[in-house]
């Protein structure tokens, strides 16, 4: 098996419509995270007139929150990184809304495409990048809020935490 992890879904789970229950105001799971990732990424005129770019550091904004999370609107140009981090006590949905991006970790280098959504516990060490010579953006929750995101050196990543993130659709 050539997989990060021994699970994997076929297909994609939330396009099956019988299983998927209304969405609840407040989300309290990873997969009612990860639908509210994917309804406001369907819904463009939630944040595609708030997308700015800087030339000199990421941009980011606070799209949401609500009891014990928050949504973030990021862009990237080429060239831009997050740097070796992790989110501290908060674990987090990163959903692609447009470009690309590459995520590296101990494990390897992933490319991730728009549409593509990555789940992640606290304490997972990564470094997302814009490799592409496009402009990308990316919509983050963190649940709880974010409070810490700490930065790592190369060579600490490999101890600092195991790779706990999970593909959840690559589209």
């Amino acid at each position: 098996m050539n997989s990060d992890s021994d699970l994997q879904i076929a297909g994609d789970i939330l396009e099956v419509p019988h299983l998927l229950q209304p969405a609840r105001e407040h989300p309290a799971t990873v997969a009612e995270f990860v639908g509210l990732a994917r309804a406001v990424a369907a819904d463009r005129s939630q944040w595609e007139h708030l997308v700015e770019y800087d030339a000199t550091s990421r941009w980011y904004h606070r799209l949401r929150h609500g009891p014990g999370y928050e949504v973030w609107l990021l862009s990237w140009v080429p060239g831009q990184g997050s740097g070796l981090h992790d989110h501290g006590r908060s674990s987090g949905v990163l959903t692609l809304l447009q470009g690309e991006l590459t995520e590296r970790t101990e494990r390897g280098t992933r490319a991730l495409g728009a549409g593509a959504q990555r789940v992640f516990a606290p304490g997972y060490v990564h470094e997302v990048v814009n490799d592409s010579l496009e402009p990308a953006v990316s919509l983050h929750i963190y649940y709880p809020g974010l409070t810490e995101m700490p930065m790592h050196s190369a060579q600490c990543a490999a101890s600092v935490a195991p790779d706990a993130a999970e593909d959840v659709v690559t589209a």
